[in-house]
């Protein structure tokens, strides 16, 4: 018999924390997977200093979800939502970190960043298309998938995922050099929209940008890390050209809606990513179709079957079809991505991830 996640949230919801509440009530579990007789979950502290103090209730989550019938190993993950307090330097004020600055010289071709097992880029033709909302609850899916995910928005001059994520928290640097990430829904991540006013444009020309991406990959402490996800901005530009020029790719992930308008950009990110020699790891249809909240009326806005004909057409996997839902939009905009909810509309996102982990992509 498999336990089930409703027994699972009801056994942690009888660990109580030390400030009152419990578990469950202080909505500090996350990414509960149940794999056969194997439970993985996140407890998600909201500070280093915080999870240091939870470690005995770490300790009686673990126990208290083994004691479960038909639970054979349970694995428990401690995060923190943000990072430790750093101590400031001698004046006071902890030293200034400067974004955007040449890119220094790289011998030797891509190299891996420390830490990270997989990078996936996700990357489009044109702007419009979703990918940056594909980027970030994928993330969150993966992360629910029990995996360790960071998020990059290396979209510099229009970065979204701080709103889509829901963190608008400057991240410290404690020496001037290390950035220290934020996390969000189980997800570690890092943008430049971070480091800027929210108001404020980016008008840097091509050595700047690929400096901030050098320093947005080299620079952060992203940690151990499963599969990191790298939200590029549209087109084939700058970017896109430094990050395969410099960084070991497993391979890009490109998004369309399945318009003709859309697919004719779609095919110039595919020849990109064929002549830098990325591998492209298969192509998602997004706003494959509506369904009227009000009616229940499914219609075909952009098309239908573009994306997965273009995929046959070049022999590339097909990913799957996202669908264009009110519900997706206005998560995103409250910074909860669907992914992390239990909405009818997560579960295309959760299939997605399934997908990409059973094929050892993530």
């Amino acid at each position: 018999m498999t336990v089930t996640r409703e027994e699972i949230m009801s056994a942690l919801a009888g660990v109580g924390l030390p400030g009152g509440g419990d578990l469950v009530s202080r909505d500090l579990i996350r990414a509960l997977v149940v794999d056969g007789g194997t439970v993985r979950f996140v407890i998600e502290a909201e500070s280093p200093e915080a999870a240091r103090a939870l470690g005995p209730v770490q300790a009686a989550a673990e126990a208290a979800v083994r004691r479960l019938a038909g639970v054979a190993a349970v694995q428990v993950v401690m995060t923190a939502h943000g990072p430790a307090a750093k101590a400031q330097a001698p004046g006071g004020a902890p030293p200034a970190l400067k974004i955007g600055q040449h890119p220094t010289p790289q011998q030797g071709g891509p190299q891996k960043v420390s830490g990270i097992d997989r990078i996936i880029a996700v990357a489009s033709g044109k702007g419009g298309v979703g990918k940056s909302t594909v980027s970030s609850n994928l993330a969150v899916a993966l992360a629910r998938q029990g995996r360790r995910v960071g998020l990059l928005d290396a979209d510099i001059y229009g970065p979204s995922q701080p709103r889509m994520m829901g963190v608008s928290k400057r991240p410290a640097s404690p020496d001037g050099k290390i950035i220290e990430p934020l996390q969000a829904h189980g997800v570690t991540m890092m943008s430049i929209g971070l480091m800027l006013k929210e108001d404020e444009a980016v008008i840097w020309r091509g050595p700047m940008i690929m400096g901030a991406l050098q320093q947005l990959l080299g620079q952060v402490a992203w940690g151990k890390l499963d599969v990191l996800i790298i939200d590029l901005p549209p087109g084939t530009g700058d970017i896109q050209l430094s990050l395969a020029q410099r960084t070991q790719l497993t391979g890009a992930l490109v998004v369309s809606t399945p318009q003709d308008v859309a697919l004719l950009d779609a095919r110039k990110a595919l020849d990109m990513f064929n002549k830098l020699k990325v591998p492209v790891l298969g192509l998602i249809e997004n706003m494959s179709t509506f369904c009227c909240p009000n009616c229940g009326h499914e219609t075909q806005i952009f098309g239908h079957g573009g994306v997965k004909a273009e995929a046959a057409k070049l022999g590339l996997p097909f990913l799957g079809e996202l669908p264009l839902a009110l519900s997706v939009r206005e998560a995103g905009d409250a910074g909860t991505p669907i992914a992390a909810t239990d909405a009818p509309e997560a579960e295309a996102y959760a299939r997605l991830a399934r997908g990409l982990i059973a094929g050892g992509m993530a």
